[in-house]
């Protein structure tokens, strides 16, 4: 028998000696177990010694562990062959560290951190207990490590739905404030803390929730596809409406929508619309706004391109009473045309009475036709809009019966949409 086995009775059962003689062998085993992990393990080495210190507390635990276990099985009060359970496993060996420290060992390190210190303990066996006991411990070790590495997996799962659950509720809450326009100090140390990198523009996308999908795999959809866009995602639901805050985005409408367009197909069926692009999360509480104006008001267009930027639905916004709209179709549409002079809002008036018939207009206006064709390319040169396009058209139409009831003469500084 070994030295250090000597002490045991030598009476005693067979497994009762062999957990006595590893019971006071454990100081040894988990000394030995360190020095192996300073020796081998680099993350180790790097730790501060209070961490050291834990994880050293970890080791004495699973050798104790391990002898309680021992000698359990052998009592048969493990409620069968397997020992006690998972729980109790986890409880023994990880129980004595904080929870911080999962914050500071991944579950990678923790599996090379059980593993060698089982690799110690079974190396020293045949120099800790009866010879006649070896057996029956070596095969011992080969099944609470297979315990342990369950209980391991355990612990860190449940460490990491705590934080998923945390993490949800905090991007929710980051979402909700840009929605509810109350921007503040926390927002962008709230959403740093979810990943969000804070570099290029930022826009909002709402649309209809996908019917029975968890909430969860929705996310980590729509995240994943932003991520390979090159995107940034913050997620949540109010009601039957998706919320997707995307920041990365370039300056302009087109850039928007296309980067909205990546994340698109991960919406149910109806209109998904993007708000204007804002220079960060601080401001985007302002392409909310006018996201979610188009969105109420996007069923009065139901031809429109998925998605559809929130300009694009001025005039059923302005339609649907939405001041920002009206005011934007009166200051960037109208008073540029008044500005511009050369009749182009009197041509443009009867154009449209005229049901946009070019001969009509120069009849009513005693004009040679091409002089009209003339007015109606400024009109497009001055507010960006064709008069002889269906759609802007209609925006230009809006455009002329809002700015006649505003009064305008003058073009006043733009608004932020």
């Amino acid at each position: 028998m070994a030295a250090d086995a000597a002490p045991a009775d030598p009476g005693a059962p067979s497994r009762e000696r062999a957990a006595t003689a590893l019971l006071r062998a454990g100081g040894r085993l988990s000394t030995a177990a360190t020095a192996r992990m300073e020796a081998e393990v680099a993350w180790f080495r790097d730790l501060s010694a209070e961490d050291r210190s834990w994880v050293g507390l970890i080791l004495q635990a699973g050798v104790r562990g391990f002898v309680d276990w021992f000698r359990a099985e052998g009592d048969d009060r493990a409620g069968g062959a397997g020992g006690v359970g998972e729980h109790a496993v986890a409880a023994e060996v990880f129980g004595a560290a904080p929870r911080a420290l999962t914050g500071v060992i991944n579950l990678q390190q923790t599996v090379d951190l059980v593993r060698l210190s089982i690799e110690v303990v079974e190396e020293h066996v045949d120099g800790v207990v009866d010879p006649r006991d070896a057996a029956t411990v070596h095969a011992a070790v080969l099944r609470y490590a297979r315990e342990v590495a369950f209980a391991t997996a355990e612990v860190y799962a449940r460490a990491a739905e705590i934080r998923g659950a945390w993490d949800a509720r905090l991007e929710a809450l980051v979402v909700d404030s840009v929605l509810r326009s109350e921007p503040d100090e926390t927002v962008l140390s709230r959403a740093s803390a979810l990943g969000w990198s804070a570099r290029g523009g930022v826009c909002v996308v709402l649309g209809p929730v996908p019917g029975s999908r968890p909430e969860t795999d929705l996310f980590d959809d729509v995240r994943r596809t932003a991520r390979a866009a090159g995107s940034d995602a913050l997620c949540a639901t109010q009601g039957d409406r998706l919320v997707v805050v995307l920041g990365g985005v370039g300056a302009t409408a087109a850039e928007a929508t296309a980067a909205a367009a990546v994340v698109s197909e991960q919406f149910g069926d109806g209109p998904v619309v993007v708000g204007p692009v804002t220079p960060d999360l601080s401001t985007a509480h302002l392409s909310a706004r006018a996201a979610v104006s188009a969105h109420r008001a996007a069923a009065g267009w139901p031809e429109a391109p998925r998605p559809v930027h929130a300009a694009d639905l001025l005039p059923e916004r302005a339609l649907a009473g939405d001041g920002h709209a009206r005011r934007h179709l009166v200051e960037e549409v109208h008073a540029p045309l008044v500005a511009a002079g050369g009749a182009l809002v009197e041509t443009l008036g009867a154009y449209f009475h005229q049901g946009a018939s070019v001969e009509g207009t120069a009849r009513a206006l005693f004009v040679h036709a091409n002089t009209v064709r003339y007015r109606l390319r400024r009109v497009a040169e001055v507010t960006g809009l064709v008069p002889t396009d269906p759609r802007q058209g209609f925006t230009l139409r809006i455009a002329l019966v809002l700015g006649r009831q505003s009064r305008r003469t003058t073009r006043p500084t733009p608004p932020t949409l």
